[in-house]
This record gives C-alpha cells, structure tokens and sequence, in this order.
C-alpha cells in the first residue's frame, strides 16, 4: 500500500480533510451516552440470578478467538442479523423445523458462520452448568458475544442492558429481506431500512464500522467489478479484487477493511476515504452528503468512533426487546423453543420470590 502509486495523492487528500473535520459540522450529533434502557432491561440483571454470567461468557471468547481470529466477526454480525430481523430475540438461531423454515436459510443469513453459532451453543452449556438450566437467555448470550467480541478485538468494552428473552418463532424468509438491506444499497435506501427500526444517520455510519472486521463473498460485491467497473472504486483496489474475483459469480472471499482486517478500529473510515470500500454500501456513505461529514470525522477520530458505536450498538440491540414473563421464554437449547410451558415462563415475580427465598437459606 505505501508503495502504490497514489499514495502521495492520498496523503495529501488526508491532510486536506484532516483541517476540513476540524470545521466541518456533522449532520448528526456525536453521542458520548448511553441510550435509554428499554423497559426490563438492566445493567445489573443477573447480579443474583447468575452473577458470573458476563465472567463466564468473556472467558470462553478469550479462549476461542485467541484459537480462530474469525470468530470475533462472525459473533458481531450475529447479532446485527439478529436484532435487524424480528427485534433481539435470538430467532436468527433458531433450526428448522418440518413446520417452519429457519431465518438462517434466507439468503442475507447463509453466509453467517457455523463457528458463531456454534460459540453461542457453547456458551449456553457453560452458564447452564454455573446458574442452573434457563436463567440467561440465549438473546442475552447473542447480546453479550457480540459485545465481548468488539473489544476482545481491539474495539472498546463497554456495558450492555440485560434481561431480553427468546422469541418463539423465526421470522419469515420475507420479514428478512424486509429487514435487512442488500450491500449493493445506496445511502437513502440504506436510512429507509434503519428507519423503520428508529436508527438514523449517524446510527448507520458508526453500525456500518462493523465492517471493520471480518470477510465478504465475491458475490456481495462483484456487481462493483462486472461487467463494469463501478466509477467510485479506487483502481488499485479494484485490481486487488479482482484478483481475488476474476470472474462474476467466483466463490471466493476477501477481507472487508484492507488496512487492519482482524483488529476493530476506525481504519475502515480511512478505506472510504481513499476509496476503498468494499460494498456500495459503505462507499456510499462518503459519497452522500448527509453521511460523509461522520465519516471523515471518525476517519481521523477513533475516539469518536468508538464513542456513537457504543451509543448505537447499544441502541439497536434494544430494538423490540421482550422482556417480562409475558414475553417470549428462556431456551433451554438456543436452537429450538421449549416445549410446552416451561418454569422460566412463570409470573417473574414468582420467580424472584423463590430466588430471594434461597438466598436468604444460604446466608
């Protein structure tokens, strides 16, 4: 990269937009808060239930993405498919069934990664034998993964609400396609999706860093290639892929953020920057106006990023909670619902009452 050609044309380009996001105001603010918590979301919600349920989770992560780097992606994406379709409910685990499809065989989900739901399985097993069978939900486990993830990569830790429960359907095949935008989006079909799920501008450039991690399909993107190439796409970027996808419609697959691949940080916004985008998806997001101001800022503010990823990680995996013993249950196994009427389904109330009875026991 250092080498090609362009790179003293770049160079210059960064310095100039360097002094320009000094100035530039931003078309939508920077959050530096948390979102406010849905309504049985918590901080602290297993601090008696099973108050070792974050220790354990990170535990397990330590261990397998030191072993498969990949998996830390495969978890973050898990549960963007996951709270974009249906809310987050952890439907996007749920198997087929001779009765009913699985949200996993829609197109969008094919390529989610056998790894990730394998970790979520794991992870279910080890909290299971710690507090005892359904106490954490197999949503909060997506929740927590995904969160874990993020810093076990190099990206910022933070807190998470808890307290989701399982949803007890998958959404159809044509809910999925409803919920999640092709990567060949523009900027405004991209706000149109977010849209119904109320996250906005800003919300979309700092989800959209997600892609600073993990891999993608020829197939996502060679439309970019063939049979012309799109004008927006930096030359020796474009040779590098086609290297990789000589053909329209190769199996193959490559890296989304060239500069730091495996390691969570703002390099992605530096790819847009120089044109390096892999998906029309993120490209556009420093062509259009009303995102491009963002984009340039954490392009040269990591800090920033970090920031409104906090804010909007946190905010959409809100998105159509269920919380409360009405809603939904606690998955004994995250890939099927339970059956029949299961104890995690009695009055909540109930359930604390006989938790604070044992503990009063024990002490």
């Amino acid at each position: 990269m250092a080498g090609s050609p362009a790179a003293a044309v770049v160079a210059a380009a960064l310095l100039l937009l360097l002094s320009l996001s000094a100035c530039a105001s931003t078309s939508a603010a920077i959050s530096s808060s948390y979102p406010p918590l849905a309504p049985g979301l918590s901080l602290d919600f297993y601090k008696k239930s099973c108050p070792k349920a974050e220790s354990i989770v990170r535990g397990f992560l330590q261990s397998a993405v030191s072993q498969n780097v990949g998996l830390a992606a495969a978890l973050i994406r898990l549960h963007f498919h996951d709270c974009f379709v249906q809310g987050c409910d952890a439907s996007i685990l749920l198997d087929k069934t001779p009765a009913q499809q699985s949200e996993q065989e829609a197109v969008p989900n094919q390529t989610l990664r056998p790894a990730a739901f394998k970790a979520i399985n794991d992870i279910r097993d080890r909290l299971d034998r710690a507090c005892g069978a359904r106490v954490v939900s197999c949503a909060d486990i997506v929740t927590l993964a995904a969160r874990d993830s993020v810093a076990l990569a190099g990206g910022p830790a933070y807190k998470v609400p808890l307290g989701r429960r399982d949803g007890l359907a998958p959404a159809s095949q044509d809910a999925v396609f409803a919920a999640l935008p092709p990567p060949s989006s523009n900027v405004t079909t991209l706000l149109s999706f977010l849209s119904k799920i109320n996250l906005d501008a800003a919300d979309l450039v700092a989800l959209s860093g997600g892609h600073t991690v993990g891999i993608a399909h020829c197939g996502s993107f060679d439309d970019r290639l063939f049979p012309t190439q799109d004008p927006t796409l930096n030359q020796w970027f474009a040779g590098r892929l086609r290297l990789t996808c000589p053909v329209q419609g190769a199996d193959n697959t490559t890296v989304n953020d060239i500069r730091t691949p495996n390691r969570f940080d703002n390099k992605y916004y530096v790819d847009l920057l120089n044109r390096q985008g892999l998906f029309t998806s993120d490209q556009d997001l420093f062509t259009d106006g009303r995102t491009k101001p963002l984009v340039t800022k954490f392009a040269v503010d990591q800090d920033a990023f970090f920031a409104q990823f906090i804010y909007s990680y946190v905010k959409m995996g809100q998105i159509n909670v269920l919380t409360g013993a009405s809603q939904g249950q606690i998955r004994a196994n995250c890939s099927a619902r339970n059956a029949g009427r299961s104890d995690d389904e009695l009055p909540w109330s109930v359930v604390e009452t006989v938790v604070d009875a044992a503990e009063s026991l024990v002490l």
